[in-house]
């Protein structure tokens, strides 16, 4: 595939709208359900008939409130459609699974997890709605043969003497089953298709009705029959399990009404008969398919949030939820050395342990997604059992798998999730066990964790600022604030450090230890880091020009490891001080002691390259990296910045001696090898009295000034700078 075609653009160079999207996905939608429906209508005219099916797929994926069931008139539409062959409906389940996130993606934003989460229960309701259209379709084939029956029968009531042999006839041929009993449930007379079902004439005739029971049967249609002998209702229509003569299920369809004599008095009962068995099993198989994991046989992620969801909607102020999400430990390691083959074998060996972990009818535990498992507890008594739960799966992940004679150690981390079900959100639940399951793996992994609100708030947190940072440059959000440098021999201001700021429309403003760690994961740190520098260059510049031939002030610039070992660095300075017109010694670069801890020399080409521009470079936090203090020799640094714990002991009164020692002995290092010392952190009288004396060079902190805008460094009065 073409960068072009990645991008979402035909080769013509057209842009794909949503539309052209939609089409594509109904044009595969066509391709793999149109071989396998009874349909009149063209490919061409097939495709056109999906595409509302496949808009109403995507508007739901999308809506801002997720709500499946709209998505079961699909399953009808296609089936009105003639798409009811057994094997149409996995290909229409298997398109939606592959290709609606692809085509028809949600709105930006949704997490990924969420969109495959939402996908799976749009399957699960095309399904339903699917199954539910064949069954209606069927009965309605049934009840037209049911209706002829009928009417049938009402002509021999009216003519019993002359129609008998007509009646008989219909009755031992048709192809329904076909009872009938007297109003006190004896069964009175079967056909030949109806004992067929049961197995036999005398199993059919040995019952009464109300014998006709199965355990399978939804309790709400006990009483069907008896209101019928009531008269409290004309007729009915159910779907019936009944034992048959081999101890075998016979799942039917009934039709039931009542035989009048001339003047309507009732005077039997009659029932018809259509065997579904086979239709029913293979509707239970694929539900069991949709439902369940093929590699493990576990319930999948469309069964765990059927479950979870039914769970969450229990009534009662005490009911409450109990979630165990687990992901294997380097299981990533055994799929790129053994291969995915055994790491499979490994996956089902873990789905058999987790299974015998489960004790009681209220416990699910399935298979969500690649090595992730979650288990379900439903009303648990308290948080006890679910950690109970939770410490008998890692007992069972204890012991190595055994595979071809290979021991293969298997641990696991879970996050657990525990409290009342009012007001919670199936995807709100799991995702809080997610985020708690990753602290368990942060912790060292092989353990649980029980989820904690303001731990989960702290990760969501980060989680959307990181969402967020990759626009928040173009959309301006972030700014530059200046902290003065000061020279400690005669209180002039030497210059200043460029701080950025981010601006954040929820949260703020952020400072740099909010948000910097995250750009530096993100690889965002390099486009911010070159904003920083544009913007620090171009007000030294304006410095310069408004001191008007004075001394003007050098701005320092941070830059990340990351900066540091990006190829164009070098490049992208020499390119900021034209564009600027920046003289280089106006500009100093600072780098942590511990980016520079084992570099080699060709790791401070880069550096080099810059300081021969004529930039200074600035070892910052200098005693905290555990740095050899012989490298000072050879790296091309002009300038130490000393941590600020070295001057805290400066505070009090009398020093620390050790402190003025430490600080006395860097300084006339750094000025034995030509450098100048910066100490930061310099927040009372007492420090910047004791470094005076001690002979550093400038000083940074709050005694002098916080950061702020860059017009500080005009109206900067010290009241104690001499």
């Amino acid at each position: 595939m073409t960068a072009r075609r990645a991008l979402g653009e035909r080769d013509t160079g057209h842009q794909v709208t949503p539309d052209d999207s939609l089409r594509r996905f109904a044009a595969i939608w066509s391709r793999a359900i149109y071989p396998v429906t009874a349909t009149s209508m063209t490919r061409a005219e097939f495709e056109d008939h999906l595409v509302p099916a496949a808009r109403l797929l995507r508007d739901t994926l999308r809506a801002p409130r997720f709500d499946p069931r709209p998505a079961a008139q699909v399953g009808s539409a296609l089936v009105a459609a003639h798409c009811t062959d057994p094997e149409a409906l996995p290909s229409i389940l298997g398109v939606i699974d592959a290709y609606l996130v692809l085509y028809c993606p949600p709105e930006p934003g949704l997490p990924a997890d969420e969109s495959r989460a939402r996908c799976a229960r749009l399957q699960h309701a095309v399904a339903v709605g699917f199954s539910q259209a064949l069954r209606e379709r069927t009965l309605h084939e049934q009840e037209s043969l049911s209706r002829a029956a009928l009417a049938a029968q009402a002509d021999a009531e009216s003519a019993l003497a002359a129609s008998e042999a007509r009646f008989r006839a219909v009755f031992e041929g048709a192809a329904v089953g076909i009872g009938i009993a007297d109003l006190d449930g004896r069964v009175l007379e079967v056909n030949d298709a109806l004992a067929r079902m049961f197995g036999g004439h005398s199993h059919a005739m040995r019952r009464n009705v109300s014998e006709w029971v199965h355990p399978d049967n939804d309790p709400g249609i006990r009483g069907v029959n008896a209101e019928l002998v009531r008269g409290e209702r004309e007729s009915y229509r159910i779907e019936k399990a009944y034992p048959r003569a081999d101890g075998s299920v016979l799942w039917a369809n009934v039709q039931g009404a009542l035989l009048r004599d001339v003047s309507g008095r009732p005077q039997y009962q009659l029932a018809l008969f259509e065997d579904i068995t086979e239709r029913r099993g293979l509707l239970d198989r694929l539900r069991h398919e949709a439902t369940h994991d093929a590699l493990t046989g576990l319930p999948n992620r469309v069964l765990f949030f059927e479950r979870l969801d039914q769970a969450l909607t229990e009534d009662g102020d005490t009911s409450r939820i109990g979630v165990c999400y687990l992901d294997l430990d380097g299981f990533k390691a055994v799929n790129d050395s053994l291969g995915h083959e055994v790491g499979d074998r490994l996956l089902v060996a873990v789905a058999e342990r987790l299974s015998a972990c489960v004790t009681s009818p209220d416990q699910l535990v399935a298979r969500i997604g690649g090595d992730e498992f979650v288990a379900l507890y439903a009303d648990p008594p308290n948080l006890r059992a679910v950690t109970d739960l939770a410490g008998r799966i890692l007992d069972a992940l204890a012991a190595p798998v055994l595979l071809d004679g290979r021991e293969l150690p298997v641990h696991g981390s879970i996050g657990i999730v525990h409290g009342p079900v009012g007001g919670r959100e199936a995807a709100d639940v799991l995702r809080s066990a997610d985020i708690t399951m990753y602290r368990a793996k942060e912790l060292g992994g092989n353990r649980y964790e029980v989820a904690d609100p303001d731990a989960d708030a702290r990760a969501i947190t980060r989680h959307g600022l990181t969402n967020r940072l990759p626009g928040a440059l173009e959309r301006g959000e972030f700014f530059i604030e200046y902290q003065p440098l000061i020279g400690l021999e005669d209180g002039s201001v030497h210059g200043a450090e460029a701080l950025v700021r981010w601006c954040h429309p929820v949260h703020g403003v952020l400072g740099p230890d909010q948000f910097i760690p995250l750009a530096e994961h993100t690889g965002q740190i390099v486009p911010l880091g070159r904003w920083v520098l544009e913007q620090a260059a171009r007000q030294a510049r304006d410095w310069q020009r408004a001191m008007d031939g004075g001394r003007a002030p050098r701005v320092n610039v941070n830059l990340s490891p990351i900066q540091l070992h990006h190829p164009g660095l070098v490049v992208e300075v020499a390119r900021v001080l034209d564009e600027t017109g920046l003289a280089p010694e106006s500009l100093c670069l600072e780098v942590t002691e511990s980016a520079l801890i084992g570099a080699d020399e060709e790791q401070l080409k880069p550096l080099r390259r810059i300081a021969d521009l004529g930039v200074s470079i600035a070892l910052d936090d200098f005693g905290t990296g555990y740095s050899n203090l012989s490298s000072l020799r050879w790296l091309p640094v002009s300038v130490l910045k000393l941590d600020r714990a070295f001057t805290r002991g400066m505070r009090r009164q009398p020093a620390d001696p050790v402190d003025l020692k430490i600080v006395e002995g860097i300084v006339s290092l750094a000025h034995g090898l030509g450098l100048t010392v910066t100490v930061e952190g310099v927040e009372t009288r007492n420090q910047a009295e004791h470094l005076r004396a001690l002979g550093c060079d400038t000083g940074q902190g709050w005694y002098y000034a916080r950061p702020g805008p860059p017009e500080l460094l005009h109206c900067l009065t010290l009241a104690d700078a001499s």
